[in-house]
């Protein structure tokens, strides 16, 4: 027979303690850290945190936004469904519009994936939202590439964590070098529906 611990609240304590003592948390501010530890956590990967970039107050920026009742859009399904709904500040809204019926046709007008055409249909949710692309690098260029334009509504803060070996890294890189918005993203190849989901509920909750 197995021998393993069964308290899950001894599980918990003791998964955030050795976190907390083998990752390089230094360089993070204390709203930062408490949710580079919570994608930790979801990756079951200490070292993620190197990976892990913020521009100035992101943290503070995003939780501010998701207490004034900020819609949370997502890329897609694995996303939406992972947020928390119990830690949500202020019932808000969680938008993914990938299965739209309208997102096929506009992504062949486009040229473009559906991850991309969904992201055309965030423009009237797109003021003042928390964005959280946790898959497609396709749809972190098109949002770049929307907020080019100055008549298209800002997003308060953008989680960047698509992952892959196409597009990831770069889509990436050209969130964080000029950020539109308060931004974060994991860097590299990395990322991932649940570190984003991660991200998504430790910004909503002042609770680790």
């Amino acid at each position: 027979m197995h021998s393993y611990e069964k308290d899950g609240a001894a599980i918990y304590l003791a998964s955030f303690a050795t976190i907390r003592s083998e990752a390089n948390l230094a360089r993070f501010t204390p709203e930062e850290e408490v949710v580079a530890v919570r994608m930790i956590h979801a990756a079951g990967m200490v070292g993620l945190e190197e990976y892990i970039a913020f521009s100035p107050h992101m943290a503070i920026t995003a939780r501010a936004a998701l207490e004034a009742g900020a819609p949370i859009l997502c890329d897609v399904r694995m996303v939406s469904e992972g947020i928390t709904r119990p830690r949500l500040p202020a019932q808000n809204q969680i938008i993914c519009t990938l299965q739209d019926p309208k997102v096929l046709d506009l992504a062949r007008e486009m040229g473009n994936t559906r991850s991309a055409a969904a992201v055309e249909l965030w423009r009237p949710h797109l003021a003042g939202a928390v964005v959280a692309i946790g898959n497609a690098p396709t749809a972190l260029f098109h949002l770049l590439n929307m907020l080019e334009d100055p008549s298209c509504p800002r997003p308060a803060a953008i989680i960047g964590a698509p992952v892959g070996f196409i597009g990831a890294a770069e889509s990436k890189a050209a969130l964080m070098q000029a950020p539109p918005s308060a931004a974060m993203a994991v860097m590299g190849r990395l990322g991932g529906s649940a570190i984003t989901v991660a991200a998504v509920n430790a910004l909503a909750s002042r609770k680790e």
